[in-house]
């Protein structure tokens, strides 16, 4: 089982997603994006759309910036949903 910190999400996630429950690479793999954000938001209401963007890329392997638009769009569109 991969530590949050494999994901290479900085210090400021590595402390906050155990605190909603996420302990490891593969829970956030199963939670996903969108569900681990929810929680976050939830427990630290001032959790803003760049965070989802991080994990989703974070998820994919890839950088932020290589998220394409759509996606972008999408998980946006999600985020202003909560």
């Amino acid at each position: 089982m991969a530590a949050v910190t494999a994901l290479g999400l900085g210090r400021t996630m590595e402390k906050k997603l155990p605190a909603v429950g996420i302990h490891s690479a593969e829970e956030l793999a199963q939670i996903g994006s969108k569900g681990a954000v929810a929680r976050l938001k939830e427990r630290y209401p001032n959790t803003c759309v760049v965070i989802l963007y991080h994990l989703e890329a974070a998820l994919r392997g890839v950088e932020m910036k290589q998220l394409e638009q759509a996606c972008k769009a999408e998980l946006k569109a999600y985020f202003a949903r909560l």
